[in-house]
């Protein structure tokens, strides 16, 4: 199932959407240049750059990723990049929607490479269910690695103690789980293009 047919959207509605979330981030990196606070305007330049991915593959590879995955990906940078402003110190339940949203990203992405490699080898027969656990393992362990990585650039990025370490785990989870039982879907033309490319190097 697509995802803009859960969302009730076109594919012209989507992409209006992500164009308008660049136009936000676009002006979130002057604000930032302008303002002195050069880390949003990094934050939002690297945001900026991972929502351009999907047009660097079409250009690339002519893969066109479908409009509400981009969206999906583009909301997700977006609502991390805003919260640089300061949400995430004024309500501590947009720090939980973040991570939730960017959780699912993470998992859609990882299930997407792990189905792939899983279709193109005739070694690999995984159950299901065992698929499911392979997403919250897979968001939980790039949770790890990205709390070690705010620790060791404390000095760039803010660190709030074990309590918010826990809750993001927690949601981090929540995210997971939602796409193991509902978004697996979402990503299946993404699993073609993973698996085009796996076909394509093995043959190059």
């Amino acid at each position: 199932m697509r995802l803009g047919e859960t969302l009730a959207l076109s594919d012209s509605q989507e992409r209006g959407i992500v164009r308008a979330l660049q136009l936000v981030l676009l002006g979130l990196v002057g604000y930032g240049a302008a303002t002195g606070r050069y880390s949003i305007a990094v934050t939002a330049g690297l945001a900026l750059g991972i929502t351009l991915l999907p047009a660097a593959l079409r250009r690339e590879y002519g893969y066109s990723m479908d409009a509400g995955l981009t969206l999906w990906i583009t909301g997700a940078v977006v609502l991390h990049t805003v919260g640089s402003l300061g949400l995430y110190e004024w309500f501590q339940w947009y720090d939980e929607i973040t991570h939730t949203v960017s959780a699912s990203v993470i998992a859609g992405l990882g299930y997407a490479s792990f189905r792939a490699f899983e279709l193109h080898s005739d070694e690999i027969d995984v159950p299901p269910k065992f698929r499911s656990v392979f997403i919250v393992v897979f968001v939980l362990a790039v949770g790890v690695f990205w709390e070690v990585l705010e620790f060791a650039f404390g000095g760039l990025v803010t660190v709030y103690g074990i309590d918010d370490i826990v809750t993001d785990f927690v949601f981090n989870a929540v995210g997971a789980v939602i796409v193991a039982v509902w978004g697996t879907g979402a990503v299946g033309e993404l699993v073609g293009f993973f698996r085009q490319r796996l076909r394509s190097d093995s043959n190059g």
